[in-house]
């Protein structure tokens, strides 16, 4: 089996990290992940994060980083990456105003072009989906067809999110077969099983994890992470049921 590590999407851990950044990446480290998905340094600079991280054990999996970011702040992004180790960076979300027609003919050669300049840096740029992506355009394929379709596998690779694939009546693991090699980031998450479909902890919902986690060796997986984007328990509960979940499916992850 392909050791792959596991991180947290700290975007789970807004709260605790706004109150306590490095004490909350401790108790991270002290549940078994192997890494961080970054959301912002809460005010650190990314040397700071960088001496946390190794001072914890941990790595910087990747960073999801915001659209108007990647357009107007481009070599600071690339320069943090470099410094904390991290060879990801996602544009995580569009918001509700962007996702139009119009808009995605805009951002997808935008997408060529930042994903173009981040492998001549040697980062890699990665697309995380919600649901909305799931939608079709007026030529019928779905937004998210089109920007895969419409960029190239060098420039730009998937961060597929199993929870809103699932939430838009989609199999995860037809999306990971279908860009094996070009997925190496893949988010973990579950849905309760009821009307409401909420986030849950891994395991407790109807989500098939473990035909995800088979897939991860065939499709080049690099990273799982997981993220659970609310909570009914404490997030630090969440993830500890998560990861204790993993390691019972993931032996490498015990050692």
């Amino acid at each position: 089996m392909k050791t792959i590590p596991v991180a947290v999407q700290l975007f789970t851990l807004r709260e605790e990290c706004e109150k306590d950044f490095a004490g909350t990446l401790k108790k991270v480290a002290d549940l078994g992940y192997n890494g961080v998905e970054f959301a912002g340094f809460n005010g650190l600079s990314a040397k700071e994060v960088k001496v946390l991280l190794d001072n914890l054990g941990l790595q910087a999996a990747s960073s999801h980083v915001p659209l108007d970011q990647l357009q107007n702040n481009f070599d600071q992004v690339i320069e943090d990456q470099k410094t904390i180790g991290s060879k990801y960076v996602v544009c995580p979300y569009l918001l509700p105003e962007q996702r139009t027609e119009e808009y995605y003919q805009a951002l997808i050669p935008f997408l060529e072009e930042a994903g173009a300049k981040c492998r001549e840096e040697g980062i890699t740029l990665c697309y995380h989906n919600h649901d909305f992506e799931l939608e079709r355009l007026q030529d019928g394929r779905m937004a998210l067809e089109a920007i895969f379709d419409d960029t190239s596998e060098s420039n730009l690779h998937t961060e597929l999110d199993v929870y809103w694939l699932t939430k838009a009546g989609h199999q995860p693991t037809e999306w990971i077969e279908r860009y094996k090699g070009r997925t190496p980031i893949v988010h973990l998450k579950d849905m309760t099983t009821d009307d409401e479909q909420f986030f849950a902890e891994l395991g407790t919902g109807g989500v098939d994890i473990e035909a995800v986690l088979a897939k991860g060796e065939e499709a080049n997986v690099e990273w799982w992470v997981v993220e659970q984007d609310v909570s009914r328990r404490t997030p630090l509960e969440s993830i500890e049921i998560s990861i204790n979940y993993l390691k019972e499916r993931l032996p490498y992850l015990t050692k």
